[in-house]
């Protein structure tokens, strides 16, 4: 029997995790309340590093980050200290779902997924994601299709800028952004009975990073605050609308898949691995002790001293200064074993100012990974399980910061996101078991009759067959 091929919506809603949308603000969504009545719903298994990018290309190619050779935001440039890159659609080292379906004939449509810069070519559509740089003159392909995607939207836009003061413009940004998203997705969705179509929204992420502290009275920072309280709660009511007018025009035998790529969760704050790594020294500085919020590639590093360096983010990325492969290292090759040892227990003893553990976790890529592509770190290290940041800044008087050092900042990820998917086969209106990010492409990939590959990483999940 040939396999049942069926067409696949998907509402990719960036950074939100289980208890805000299927419990917290799920009574003021009516719309995404009806879905979920005919769906499967419950915690997607997020990815390591849990962040934007690399998250949803995981997602959507079934292969783990180091098979993709995407590690983040940014990467640094190999033979250089302070060089870096961003990712873009090309970087990912392995195919998407939107490709395997293209080369099967299948018809596509991809809104903002990243990274989706430049929009790469498909059998369809594909408008390119929130990492356009500005004033880019091509953002849809086939760039045929421009002129109309920015008519729809009213002005197409990719993102706000957030962690920033002027919390009341964010809000309103964020509302205009979303709806423009939506205005594009509803009109292309329109043109054509697409076999699978992709939508990617930004706005939770940015909304959480702005506004977490004002709904969650466990953030260490909470801040009564009725009005910003209301901008998150009528946003989650106007993503409800959006969704829901873009579902009236979803036939019922569409199957309708609403993910996140991770979850959010409170910022406890940062902590500055480049300072704890010159305090135990790993590094070393040179001349004066600099100002607090120096970035470390502006200090004078004295490298014939310096074994080790670190990044901030969401997880701490430690560089190991070896000889040959950095410029003026100084590690040999052989000893990067035992450097790493030194690390992992200096890292396991670092503790919060109340004395108990950070709980500082360091994974090395090479055993996280099936394989290590592309320009990872050395070291990933997560602190108290992400919710504290790493703060790459020095010239600090204490390890731990109540901010995040490149601005306002109220939230962090989760390893905790989303998923429901309708149809019945499913187990309609039931809260399933938690499911693998790794999973999601081959499932799509199978819903929609195209074989999935032996060599993908993640596996069907028969039960939405």
């Amino acid at each position: 029997m040939a396999p049942r091929e069926e067409r696949v919506l998907t509402i990719g809603l960036d950074s939100v995790p289980p208890d805000l949308l299927f419990d917290r603000w799920l009574p003021q969504m009516p719309h995404v309340r009806a879905l979920l009545q005919r769906s499967t719903y419950g915690t997607l298994e997020s990815t390591d590093p849990p962040i934007t990018v690399p998250a949803w290309a995981v997602m959507f190619s079934g292969m783990d980050p180091g098979t993709l050779g995407l590690y983040g935001f940014r990467h640094r440039t190999p033979g250089t200290y302070w060089e870096n890159y961003l990712p873009t659609s090309r970087t990912p080292r392995e195919p998407m779902v939107w490709d395997r379906l293209s080369r099967a004939g299948k018809r596509v449509c991809v809104v903002g997924m990243p990274p989706g810069y430049p929009p790469p070519s498909v059998n369809g559509v594909y408008v390119s994601d929130f990492l356009t740089p500005p004033g880019a003159r091509t953002f849809v392909s086939p760039a045929s299709l421009q002129d109309e995607v920015d008519r729809a939207a009213g002005g197409y836009e990719f993102d706000v800028t957030f962690r920033a003061e002027d919390r009341e413009r964010i809000g309103e940004a964020l509302v205009r952004m979303t709806h423009k998203h939506f205005a594009a997705a509803r009109a292309l969705w329109s043109r054509e009975p697409w076999d699978f179509f992709a939508l990617h929204e930004i706005g939770p992420d940015r909304l959480h990073h702005t506004f977490w502290k004002y709904f969650d009275r466990a953030h260490p920072r909470y801040e009564e605050h009725p009005r910003f309280r209301r901008i998150v709660e009528d946003y989650y009511r106007g993503l409800d609308q959006e969704i829901g007018q873009l579902l009236d025009a979803v036939p019922s035998e569409v199957r309708v898949l609403l993910v996140s790529d991770h979850g959010s969760q409170a910022m406890a704050g940062g902590f500055c691995v480049n300072e704890w790594l010159i305090q135990r020294g790993y590094l070393a500085l040179r001349g004066p002790r600099p100002a607090a919020g120096t970035p470390i590639e502006k200090t004078d590093v004295d490298w014939s001293r310096t074994r080790a360096w670190g990044a901030g983010g969401y997880y701490a990325r430690i560089f190991y200064n070896v000889r040959d492969r950095e410029p003026e290292g100084i590690v040999p090759p052989e000893s990067v074993p035992s450097l790493e040892a030194d690390l992992r227990r200096d890292l396991a003893t670092i503790r919060l100012p109340d004395g108990t553990l950070l709980d500082a976790d360091a994974k090395s890529p090479r055993a996280v990974y099936r394989t290590v592509r592309g320009d990872a770190p050395d070291l990933m290290v997560y602190f108290g399980h992400v919710a504290w940041r790493s703060v790459g800044t020095v010239g600090y008087d204490s390890l731990f910061l109540s901010e995040n050092d490149t601005g306002p900042d109220d939230a962090v990820h989760s390893f905790d996101g989303i998923y429901s998917i309708s149809g019945p086969r499913s187990g309609a209106g039931a809260r399933g078991p938690t499911e693998r990010i790794l999973d999601i492409a081959p499932t799509v990939l199978a819903l929609e009759g195209v074989p999935v590959p032996s060599t993908l990483q993640g596996h069907v999940i028969e039960r939405f067959r």
